[in-house]
């Protein structure tokens, strides 16, 4: 087949939102939510047989919502989440313009490198190559710091933090494909920071009725660790009333929860580095991911390397598509030997 018979596409399939990037130009982020009408009612007021994305959290009360990824990876054992998955993907594969229909690209022509978290199970890389079958006709499966470090031409003498709602994905670049060794997944970021969050401030204002979006949304508009930008004031309802609430040290407590477990695990990969390339990686590590945009995480991280001779944090102030990005730059370079072909 003729490379320009073929779309090559990088997917980064996260917990919280999924980015895909295509060559042919076209780019979109969507939300991970996919969801059915909960019954005829909610079917004839939605006029649609499923939802994806914003639309599916904005109708939520309508809907059976599924979020099929935990933790960055694939929930198993429900039908409905692997149908969730599908129904994701290719919705995604849509917005680029695959679809086999009216002239249209269909999967047999689409190679696709999706990124997963650094430590994703075998046996989950093996459940996700089943559920891309019949989508795209090429498969190759890569971890999302990597697929980072990639797009930015970061191969060697790096560490890529990537923060996301499910992960924290840590991977030191050695100017190869890393090892499992160079790699590590903690599960403590974005939706555990909600999750904290949510319970500190039902803690503290019971008789506030917050939700976990709600939470994820104030935290997404003003994360910080260490000292406040301002005070950090929201608004719901008591009693049906919308009430203004305080909740500056709620959400402190809530991130800092995150600093402990990304100092350890970046200081104990330094250490594995070889001694005289440490302080090259030490000067060269890039945060990535919604979590990286925590105000105060750069120079809180940046603090930390001080006890190991210094280092510089750096990070990336639009994080929605640098993995994406780099799944669909790593696409286009790898040979032949390298894609798995998916029968559908």
């Amino acid at each position: 087949m003729a490379d320009s018979e073929v779309l090559h596409v990088g997917i980064d399939l996260g917990t919280s939102r999924s980015a895909i990037s295509a060559s042919n130009g076209e780019r979109f982020v969507v939300d991970s939510f996919v969801g059915w009408p909960v019954d005829m009612v909610a079917k004839k007021v939605l006029k649609r047989n499923v939802m994806i994305g914003h639309e599916a959290v904005a109708n939520r009360t309508m809907l059976d919502l599924h979020r099929p990824l935990e933790r960055g990876l694939l929930k198993e054992g429900s039908d409905k989440d692997v149908e969730a998955v599908r129904e994701l993907l290719r919705h995604l594969l849509r917005l680029v313009g695959v679809d086999g229909n009216e002239g249209k690209l269909s999967s047999a022509n689409v190679r696709a490198v999706v990124g997963v978290p650094a430590a994703a199970l075998r046996t989950n890389k093996q459940y996700l190559r089943n559920t891309m079958k019949g989508i795209v006709d090429s498969l190759m499966i890569v971890s999302e710091p990597f697929a980072v470090a990639y797009g930015l031409d970061a191969l060697l003498h790096t560490l890529i933090i990537d923060i996301g709602a499910g992960t924290t994905d840590f991977c030191v670049m050695k100017g190869r494909y890393p090892t499992e060794e160079d790699q590590r997944t903690l599960t403590i970021a974005g939706d555990s920071i909600d999750g904290h969050l949510l319970k500190l401030i039902s803690e503290r204002y019971p008789q506030a009725n917050v939700t976990l979006f709600m939470a994820r949304d104030w935290k997404e508009k003003y994360s910080f660790v260490n000292t406040p930008p301002d005070k950090v004031v929201v608004t719901a309802p008591v009693n049906g009333v919308p009430t203004q609430f305080d909740i500056t040290n709620e959400m402190r407590a809530a991130c800092e929860t995150l600093l402990p477990p990304t100092v350890e695990t970046m200081l104990d990969l330094l250490s594995r580095v070889e001694p005289e390339f440490q302080e090259r990686v030490r000067n060269n590590i890039i945060l990535s991911g919604g979590g990286g945009l925590i105000r105060g995480l750069p120079e809180a991280l940046q603090d930390a390397l001080k006890q190991v001779g210094g280092g510089k944090v750096t990070y990336m102030h639009d994080p929605v598509f640098v993995g994406s990005d780099g799944g669909l730059a790593l696409a286009l370079d790898a040979p032949d030997s390298d894609w798995e072909k998916l029968s559908s």
